[in-house]
């Protein structure tokens, strides 16, 4: 095959591969209908949650303790996708946002989101130099805050309701609530107990959600029977990782859960947990 012939093969494989690329996307985007997306991944002991809306828009909340993001976002979104329109990260302790350089450097990403409490981490150190270097866009979270991921989908923003640089980190954790139509999901980042019971006499019932992801993956420091009784969760997510030194979840939060009549599920059990909501009822994938 001659040198101009073999590269005009090889130019039309790359336009219909990419053209191929194009339709697998946009069918996937119409096979989406009103279909909101989260999932808690697997990511060990650490959190990471990834919110697709119906439009397509993208949101990584944390990123866990270190590559296994990448390998756990690989799995959910398209090969072809390298784009994440927010990534929030609740607060700057390595298990949340450990992964997160990685995600910055494999995923365009439009918008960081942060509490505005520091670290002086390594791992902080570099995720504030990407996000500098990469010109990303950054703004501190606030209470009251809303933001629009796409038509009756809302991520409201809770706590911190303050400037919280001095603060305990986990104390500075970044609490929001998403929710789309009838239905709702309460994160919480490493939130303690101090802190949930001051969000009990701000919101009281307008707490309540369908899930919630537990504070600070099952430790006996978050989950006080106060806070779950005004959230009064159908499910509750926990994510650690398999037989972690820490003993999460503690077996008290895990009976203080079942008091309340909530389903529990552990990403140490079972993985990476999906959930997809029409506005009006949950499914589990």
């Amino acid at each position: 095959m001659g040198f101009l012939k073999k590269n005009a093969v090889q130019c039309f494989l790359g336009v219909l591969f990419f053209a191929n690329a194009f339709i697998w996307y946009a069918v996937f985007k119409e096979e989406r209908g009103d279909i909101l997306t989260v999932a808690f991944l697997d990511v060990g002991q650490g959190d990471a949650i990834f919110i697709e809306a119906p439009n397509g828009n993208q949101m990584l909340i944390d990123g866990g303790g270190g590559a296994q993001v990448l390998r756990r976002l690989g799995r959910i979104m398209p090969f072809y996708d390298r784009s994440i329109d927010v990534l929030l990260a609740t607060h700057p302790d390595k298990d949340h946002v450990g992964g997160l350089p990685d995600v910055l450097n494999r995923y365009h990403v439009a918008m960081v989101m942060e509490p505005g409490v520091e670290s002086d981490t390594a791992v902080y150190a570099q995720l504030e130099q990407l996000i500098e270097n990469k010109n990303i866009t950054k703004i501190l979270a606030r209470r009251g805050m809303k933001l629009k991921l796409s038509e009756g989908v809302y991520l409201h923003v809770l706590f911190p309701d303050r400037d919280p640089s001095g603060m305990d980190t986990n104390d500075a954790s970044i609490v929001a609530r998403l929710m789309y139509g009838d239905t709702s999901f309460l994160l919480t980042g490493d939130s303690p107990q101090k802190i949930e019971q001051y969000l009990v006499s701000l919101d009281g019932s307008n707490l309540n959600a369908d899930v919630l992801k537990a504070g600070h993956h099952g430790s006996k420091t978050s989950s006080s029977e106060t806070f779950i009784g005004h959230t009064s969760p159908e499910y509750v997510i926990i994510s650690a990782g398999a037989n972690n030194s820490y003993g999460h979840p503690h077996q008290e939060v895990l009976d203080r859960f079942e008091v309340f009549g909530s389903v529990i599920m552990r990403t140490d059990e079972l993985g990476t947990i999906v959930f997809e909501s029409d506005g009006n009822t949950l499914h589990i994938q």
